[in-house]
């Protein structure tokens, strides 16, 4: 038997989010949205409408997870009700390519047509704000779950703002529990720093970048004084949907430019030798190990690493 590394509370609250969904989307419906269609059947409709072209049933199977004996019997009836045709490739007769007649056509739209009316009447009832967080919520969900990388969309590096500082103790502290087993003595660090830099703030020598992609925060870092020459990089992080796009990389080069026009002439940081991931894009900038010192914290034992490099 396989042991979950899954807490009893995620699944609990992925079923119940599962049984809710269910029901928003009328899955369990033999006719979906007052059609003659049930959702398995609507879904094969929208990939053959949608999908690419000369679309063949196994590649339909997997694309929509579906049984490939399920497939076949909707295929089939979807074919006897005069919606869709399946005609053998000139190059290959055994491969069918399967496409809407002109009443699956027709069908299509309507029922389209209404999915998405009945989608922006929910939408419409929440304020402006609320549809951000759940469309944002969504594209969430289907990346992590899905497996899948931010779209290949442009990162954004911008200024802190209102917030900000709230979201990076709750996703630093979420982050290093997850990949390190960190306790609660990490999350107490990450707030005695940001309210460090939030009293003596001089935002001609210390500031902070939120990194996002297409309006989501996805890593942070923050740059603020050691002394008169030197600099600190502190609570650098990229969130695991997002890393392997170079925004690490991007976050510390504006750490960088920052410190050389603030004037100073060194700049420093503490990290520990698990965080090999942020190594790699320290050593990338320049960046020289001066001291290793073992030590005891956040439940765990450590070597604690300070590097530096002049400006």
């Amino acid at each position: 038997m396989i042991e979950s590394t899954s807490t009893p509370r995620a699944v609990s609250e992925l079923r119940r989010f599962s049984r809710f969904y269910t029901g928003f989307v009328d899955a369990l419906s033999d006719r979906m949205l007052k059609s003659e269609f049930s959702l398995p059947q609507a879904r094969v409709l929208h990939e053959i409408a949608t999908g690419p072209k000369n679309t063949q049933a196994a590649d339909m199977a997997r694309a929509l997870r579906m049984d490939a004996g399920q497939l076949s019997r909707i295929l089939s009836g979807l074919e006897t009700a005069g919606l869709i045709e399946r005609a053998a490739q000139k190059a290959n007769a055994k491969r069918l390519n399967i496409t809407l007649t002109e009443t699956g056509k027709v069908e299509f739209t309507q029922l389209d047509r209404r999915s998405s009316e009945q989608t922006a009447a929910a939408l419409e009832k929440l304020t402006g704000s609320d549809r951000t967080r759940v469309v944002r919520a969504m594209r969430l969900i289907t990346r992590l779950l899905g497996a899948r990388p931010h779209p290949a969309v442009p990162v954004d590096l911008r200024p802190l703002e209102p917030g900000d500082m709230g979201w990076v103790i709750w996703r630093q502290s979420v982050l290093y529990a997850g990949e390190y087993g960190w306790n609660a003595e990490y999350e107490a660090l990450v707030l005695q720093i940001l309210a460090d830099f939030t009293k003596a703030h001089d935002p001609k020598r210390e500031t902070g970048w939120i990194a996002e992609i297409d309006g989501e925060p996805v890593g942070a870092v923050f740059l603020v004084k050691k002394d008169k020459t030197t600099a600190q990089l502190r609570l650098l992080h990229v969130e695991g949907a997002a890393r392997g796009r170079g925004i690490g990389r991007a976050l510390v080069e504006e750490c960088l430019s920052f410190a050389r026009a603030a004037g100073y002439r060194r700049i420093e940081l503490w990290t520990n030798d698990v965080l090999r991931s942020a190594r790699r894009i320290y050593i990338h900038a320049g960046f020289r190990l001066i001291e290793e010192t073992a030590h005891h914290s956040f439940g765990h034992d450590l070597i604690g690493q300070t590097w530096g490099r002049d400006l």
